[in-house]
């Protein structure tokens, strides 16, 4: 097990390698440094001596990967790769085109995106499970028909839609939480009831008919004939056996939101004003800060990583013959 742990330990690294790499390229060469200054710039006719004294400024003057007028290790320590690519894997982020520190401003704004997206998924996790369940236990009948018709409905409304009218149902009309805001501690709480609930709500449709059709494969094999034929009822082994069978499934969908729980929701925390990752990524898109959207593309990229090696460890405990791969 240790050996299988190791393995997965050392391929992630030439991913966040190529990661970094193909970052680099979409940020410094493809868009150039004078691109950037001349974005930044925001002029009809800009200079070339502003140009400069932007790129002077943000250091961005040096030469992208080779230093040929430097002396000895110079020659690669005085770079943009080096400077700007090459200390993400010590997760030194830099500053913001605006000066603020951005490895600071990620520890702050890491903590509401958490507080968001921790609750949501672990009630979204019950709240599609347990449907799923019960359609499973009562398949065929109009119980699973009116789920599905529901699911599919739910699955063609758009996330926005929600949103929408849940801010404006039940907090402008009903007026039970805040439409929108944040507070630190305990207040916290009011601000984040309607932004759980709206992303459980909009999640179900499509969760619950992927955990579906997970335990409604498990429930044709022959382990589940044999345990029915052994006396258990349909509640217990749907529980006992379709459900720890299902694991490796859930674990690989659990993953794909693993990042968020960190990175946040870009949309959820925009509309409800949440000081989140999620919303500070946005700004940094409209604002054209592109040092914080490479740092951000290579957090999400690390843990994406991360969970992919979570998922794969736990997957040692759920299935043991994967100790053995």
């Amino acid at each position: 097990m240790i050996q299988y742990i190791i393995r997965r330990f050392l391929y992630a690294f030439p991913l966040l390698i190529g990661v970094n790499i193909l970052t680099f390229v979409l940020f410094f060469i493809v868009n150039s440094p004078n691109d950037m200054a001349r974005m930044q710039l925001g002029q009809k006719h800009v200079t070339e001596q502003s140009i400069e004294n932007w790129k002077q400024q943000h250091g961005y003057e040096l030469p992208l990967l080779w230093n040929a007028s430097a002396s000895n290790e110079e020659k690669l320590t005085k770079t943009i790769f080096y400077q700007k690519s090459v200390g993400l894997f010590l997760f030194r982020f830099g500053v913001s085109e605006s000066g603020r520190n951005i490895g600071a401003d990620i520890q702050e704004r890491m903590w509401p995106s958490l507080a968001l997206a921790l609750p949501t998924l672990i009630v979204g996790l019950l709240v599609d499970v347990t449907f799923a369940l019960m359609m499973v236990l009562f398949r065929g009948g109009y119980l699973e028909r009116t789920g599905m018709v529901l699911c599919v409905a739910l699955m063609s409304v758009s996330s926005l839609f929600f949103i929408i009218g849940g801010q404006f149902i039940v907090a402008k009309v009903l007026k039970l939480v805040p439409i929108s805001g944040y507070d630190d501690g305990f207040s916290a709480i009011k601000f984040l009831i309607l932004p759980v609930i709206i992303g459980v709500f909009s999640g179900v449709g499509s969760g619950v008919r992927w955990y579906r059709t997970l335990f409604l494969e498990e429930v044709e094999k022959d382990y589940v004939r044999t345990a029915r034929a052994k006396g258990l009822s349909e509640v217990q082994t749907l529980f006992r056996h379709v459900l720890r069978n299902a694991m490796i499934p859930i674990l690989t969908g659990v993953v794909v939101i693993l990042p968020l729980l960190f990175m946040g929701s870009l949309i959820m925390e925009s509309f409800f004003s949440i000081p989140g990752l999620g919303s500070y990524t946005i700004d940094a898109i409209n604002s054209q800060d592109f040092a914080i959207v490479r740092a951000m593309v290579f957090l999400g990229s690390v843990l994406y990583v991360i969970g992919l090696l979570l998922t794969d460890i736990s997957y040692t405990l759920v299935d043991p013959r994967v100790r053995l791969a």
